[in-house]
């Protein structure tokens, strides 16, 4: 690699050492997504003269991120970071999350440098979020030649150009993990369902996933129809979607984030839909086999409720009242004095009588102390974290161990701040210890008031076990077993990491095969 150039089935690019690695950064996989290909599946990226500079990142895809408006239409690219030495890597594949909204792969948490220096390469990319890449148009008038899944498509497009040219970067098409968080997590998911993508990954780490954050055409119009009202439009200005500002969009976007509890109670925000890309459910698609040559690892943090359940603009349900229409809009009804009984037992015999009705209150099942945060928050903080995350992390777990080796774990650290805050340990509180990073403003948030010890083996007990099962196919073969079955033995990432057995059945048979907005 004379310079660090690279010969890719596009062309030819030149890299640049940075700290120890060789980055190829901001190389595009398809076409700009704009004009007539605005709504349209990914294309792909035509060959270029000369040598392309992949010396940057490039821009994030549009999105409203605390309060703030940036990216471009034209964000398709992907990036790769290799050591300086050897070949035939193994190929570690970051997803980002950001619930299908925000987020970048340029983001410096997710920088790939102690991935890297562990030997492998180390690939992210970007992929459209929101009204353009995850809003299904396609059932709405004058909107027939859109397309559906169109963020998926980006996936799909990116992993097609990894498994053609990762070999001129060093790495072994081979021997490829995937990985991500929360909708990369998600992400990773619905890549063990995907038809397109099948054998050019052999190995995916699945974090905080929402594995049921699917939906039909027909259902995505329940956010959709939100999405029009938030921009104070009718169907018959859908038309303008084609060439608007595509910043205007992030109003309507930003509405559906805000009523979508409200309207329908435990529905996810808009994501993906069944289609032909996606064709099966992910989880029922992988209890047929869908990934069976594929080893996986999946877990989950302690409390991620607490990022997305909030006295007012909830993320989840935050009273009995929205619980119960949750469940009896979905047929549901007769499984609600268990679920009642399973996270808040006081309230089973006065529950049995309740029908959800306007003018009851959260303060009549349960009693709502003033204290939401630390009293009342609790028990749905615990229904939306197993109802998103944990309970269908083990409907994966437990439909792929049919078919190949399966690891689980739990992230429980609390840190200083974890507690002073309440957040406890959220959702993403993982991410630092995984990418090894102490400097990022997250991780300094996460890390503030820990000594340099209980940093260092936190990040020594996530970020080793990636990246062994990336080389070799097992986390940690002498502490960490396989799973088994709802009541099984599973790694706790703590103060002090252990292996510990954890019984999660009496949970799985209160969830049963309940099912939420999948019609």
């Amino acid at each position: 690699m004379s310079e660090h150039i690279v010969e890719t089935k596009n062309g030819r690019i030149r890299g640049y050492e940075r700290d120890g690695r060789i980055e190829y950064l901001g190389i595009p996989f398809a076409k700009p997504p704009v004009g007539e290909l605005r709504f349209r599946r990914a294309v792909p990226a035509e060959p270029w003269e000369g040598i392309l500079d992949a010396k940057e990142y490039g821009p994030e895809s549009i999105q409203l991120d605390e309060g703030e408006l940036k990216g471009s239409e034209d964000s398709l690219t992907v990036n790769v970071q290799r050591p300086l030495e050897g070949e035939n890597l193994p190929v570690f594949v970051w997803i980002h999350g950001g619930g299908y909204c925000t987020g970048a792969a340029s983001v410096p948490l997710y920088n790939g440098k102690a991935f890297a220096q562990d030997g492998l390469v180390f690939v992210s990319f970007q992929y459209r979020m929101s009204v353009l890449g995850f809003y299904d148009f396609t059932t709405y008038p004058g909107c027939e030649d859109f397309d559906s899944n169109c963020g998926i498509s980006d996936q799909i497009m990116a992993m097609t150009w990894i498994h053609e040219n990762i070999a001129a970067f060093g790495g072994d098409p081979a021997r490829v993990t995937i990985a991500g968080e929360s909708a990369g997590g998600a992400s990773v998911v619905n890549m063990l369902a995907i038809p397109a993508v099948k054998g050019m990954f052999q190995q995916a780490i699945i974090q905080s996933a929402l594995p049921n954050c699917v939906c039909t055409h027909q259902t995505a119009r329940e956010n959709i129809d939100l999405f029009l009202e938030g921009m104070g439009w009718t169907e018959e200005d859908l038309h303008r979607l084609r060439t608007d500002d595509p910043f205007s969009f992030q109003k309507g976007n930003q509405y559906v984030a805000e009523k979508h509890q409200y309207k329908n109670p435990g529905m996810f925000l808009p994501g993906p839909v069944i289609d032909d890309l996606l064709p099966v459910r992910p989880i029922e698609a992988i209890r047929d086999g869908s990934a069976a040559d594929v080893k996986v690892i999946i877990g989950t943090n302690m409390d991620e409720g607490t990022m997305f359940v909030h006295p007012e603009k909830t993320g989840f349900p935050n009273s009995w009242a929205m619980v119960a229409e949750m469940f009896e809009k979905n047929g549901n009804a007769g499984a609600l004095p268990d679920i009642i009984n399973y996270y808040h037992p006081s309230a089973r015999d006065r529950f049995r009588t309740f029908q959800a009705q306007e003018e009851f209150t959260q303060n009549a099942v349960p009693d709502i102390k003033t204290d939401y945060r630390t009293e009342g928050g609790d028990p749905f903080i615990e229904f939306a974290t197993d109802y998103a995350f944990q309970m269908p992390a083990l409907k994966v777990a437990e439909a792929q161990r049919k078919y190949n080796d399966v690891w689980m774990y739990r992230f429980e650290f609390v840190s200083v701040n974890g507690e002073k805050t309440g957040w406890k340990a959220s959702h993403a509180f993982d991410i630092p210890c995984v990418f090894a990073n102490k400097d990022f403003k997250f991780s300094q948030f996460l890390f503030e008031g820990e000594t340099e010890e209980t940093k260092d083996a936190l990040i020594e007990a996530m970020h080793t076990p990636w990246v062994r099962f990336t080389k070799t196919g097992e986390p940690d073969p002498e502490n960490w077993p396989k799973y088994d079955g709802y009541n099984t033995e599973i790694r706790i990432f703590d103060r002090k990491t252990t292996t510990r057995l954890v019984r999660r059945k009496e949970l799985m048979d209160v969830w049963g095969d309940l099912r939420f907005y999948e019609d």
